[in-house]
């Protein structure tokens, strides 16, 4: 594992999905899962997320998509919440689930605009 780009995972992993998030979950990992969680920061967040070439915002949309059309709706949920802090707009994100809708199917949509809604009104509840 390089430390550096492990460092530069860990900062842009905690920068989208929040700084407790992130070290909850290194801080919770055991002997079995830390391996993966280590490589997942250094692989995912520092090689890919820390690559300058897209702004974050441009890697959330992306995201969105990507992960709706994996089915993989935990993930999408916290990849939402990283979107809005990368500054994706709600106008933006509806945007997105219509393509979602289209591309990946009507369940999906369905299914994101579910959870858009909860995150939506709990962040209007702030």
């Amino acid at each position: 594992m390089s430390q550096e780009m492990f460092e530069k995972g860990k900062a842009m992993r905690s920068q989208v999905l929040g700084a407790d998030y992130v070290d909850n979950l290194l801080e919770n990992s055991d002997d079995f899962n830390l391996p993966f969680q280590e490589a997942v920061t250094e692989w995912c967040w520092g090689f890919v997320w820390g690559d300058e070439t897209l702004p974050p915002k441009t890697r959330s949309m992306l995201n969105l998509t990507m992960l709706a059309a994996l089915n993989r709706m935990t993930e999408w949920e916290l990849h939402l919440k990283g979107a809005i802090k990368n500054g994706v707009t709600q106008n933006e994100i509806r945007a997105i689930l219509h393509q979602i809708t289209v591309y990946c199917g009507a369940p999906a949509g369905v299914e994101c605009f579910r959870i858009a809604n909860r995150i939506f009104a709990e962040k209007n509840d702030q």
